[in-house]
């Protein structure tokens, strides 16, 4: 607990993947007050021509009510 996944665009390097990682298993760490060994971390890439179907669609708009934060963005409009 917790489990992060988080959805990009591919094209970043490993290295940049291992940078967000760090970065963002750390400050929820802080923020949560947990230790960084009970995040685990997951990071899907999705082509951008399969984001709406494949992301916005299943995980925006059909889940709006666990949003946090939203997109300024709708690929449907």
């Amino acid at each position: 607990m917790p489990h992060i996944i988080l959805k990009l665009y591919p094209g970043r390097s490993d290295r940049v993947k291992k940078q967000l990682a760090e970065v963002i298993v750390k400050d929820i760490a802080e923020i949560a007050k947990c230790g960084e060994d009970a995040i685990s971390m997951a990071i899907e890439e999705v082509e951008p021509d399969d984001w709406p179907e494949k992301v916005y669609k299943p995980d925006i708009l059909d889940k709006a009510h666990t949003l946090y934060k939203k997109p300024g963005y709708n690929p449907f409009d």
